[in-house]
């Protein structure tokens, strides 16, 4: 469990091939920082742009730590098979804030930034939501953004989906991974918990 609230900006250094063919992963080797890593065991889990990933090696010393990203996974997230940054965040603890809102790391589908434009002091992004997902979008409600928890400030509808648009304070640009985005890009999508649920509720109610 997460809470999309980023606690550090890594970058994916090594991708190394698990096997030949498409039926094979990847593993990443990630580079953070050796505090980062500090509190970190083997097996913990760790969002990488949103995706929950497990911890299969690590090195204090030199910041790094290596996931195993299965092709089903490779197959249902973008921004995993090539290096860059990523923006990363631990499991949530019990005893922790929740700062964001409830986020699971399970990438729900893959949008694409239609703008990224600064907007004042702020910056406004757009992202293209697949139709799959539109209905769980809302206006003021939560949408978790390649693992950043996000306010939905106008949702419009079109033939593909629906658009969201969304305001990111200088903050947010600055310490997380989507100042690197430009309109074109993909990004991972996760929908809020209780729109998953409250639209499972109507629907049974429909039957």
């Amino acid at each position: 469990m997460f809470t999309g609230i980023i606690t550090a900006v890594g970058r994916i250094s090594t991708i190394t091939d698990l096997g030949a063919g498409v039926q094979y992963g990847k593993r990443l080797t990630i580079v953070a920082t050796p505090d980062y890593l500090a509190d970190v065991g083997l097996g913990d889990s760790i969002a990488i742009n949103g995706a929950c990933m497990t911890v299969t090696t690590f090195d204090v010393a030199r910041g790094e730590f290596t996931i195993d990203v299965s092709a089903e996974s490779l197959d249902k997230t973008t921004g995993l098979t090539h290096s860059g940054q990523v923006n990363l965040e631990k499991a949530l603890r019990a005893n922790d804030r929740l700062g964001g809102h409830i986020v699971s790391g399970h990438v729900d589908g893959v949008g694409e930034v239609t703008l990224f434009a600064q907007t004042g002091e702020s910056w406004e992004l757009r992202v293209q939501a697949p139709a799959s997902l539109a209905k769980y979008l809302a206006y003021k409600g939560s949408i978790t953004i390649n693992g950043v928890s996000l306010t939905v400030n106008r949702v419009s509808d079109n033939a593909t989906g629906c658009e969201v648009s969304i305001n990111l304070i200088p903050h947010t640009v600055d310490n997380t991974a989507l100042h690197t985005l430009r309109p074109g890009a993909q990004v991972n999508l996760e929908i809020d918990t209780v729109a998953r649920y409250c639209e499972r509720m109507l629907s049974l109610r429909a039957v």
